[in-house]
């Protein structure tokens, strides 16, 4: 039997659910969203009554920031977001949805709810808890790993 690595796992399942998830947006008349946008704008819509800034968006999503610079950047250039400097620091830029966004929310929603009822499926509850409780150590091992 061909041994599995859990990195390589990973790796294919993460590809997977972003290139099913890519066609399930494209399908249902969200084509302008791919990858992480959608959960990006559920959060911002989340989070609409506080001031969020994009280092509250790398934080959130467990991303660098060259990489929520160019997601925000693609968002703003497609009309899902806005950025607007603070007067405390002109550097800092609050991150606010446009109306676009918002309309866009609740069928953003619906076809994450969807999808995610499509991954569970099969999954009892038990599975689902040591699944997610495997998952936590190994964001854990890879946390400790980055403090080294």
């Amino acid at each position: 039997m061909e041994e599995r690595h859990i990195g390589l796992e990973l790796k294919a399942i993460e590809h997977a659910i972003r290139r099913s998830l890519d066609m399930r947006f494209s399908r249902n008349g969200l084509e302008d969203l791919f990858g992480i946008q959608g959960p990006i704008i559920g959060f911002l819509y989340d989070h609409r009554e506080d001031s969020v800034f994009q280092k509250d968006i790398e934080k959130a999503f467990n991303i660098r920031r060259s990489s929520a610079t160019v997601l925000l950047q693609t968002l703003e250039q497609k009309g899902f977001i806005i950025r607007e400097s603070i007067k405390q620091d002109g550097r800092m830029k609050k991150i606010i949805l446009t109306d676009k966004a918002v309309e866009s929310n609740l069928h953003i929603r619906r076809e994450l709810e969807a999808f995610d009822e499509m991954l569970e499926r099969n999954i009892t509850p038990e599975e689902k808890e040591t699944f997610l409780h495997v998952l936590d150590k190994i964001r854990d091992n890879l946390q400790q790993e980055d403090e080294k």
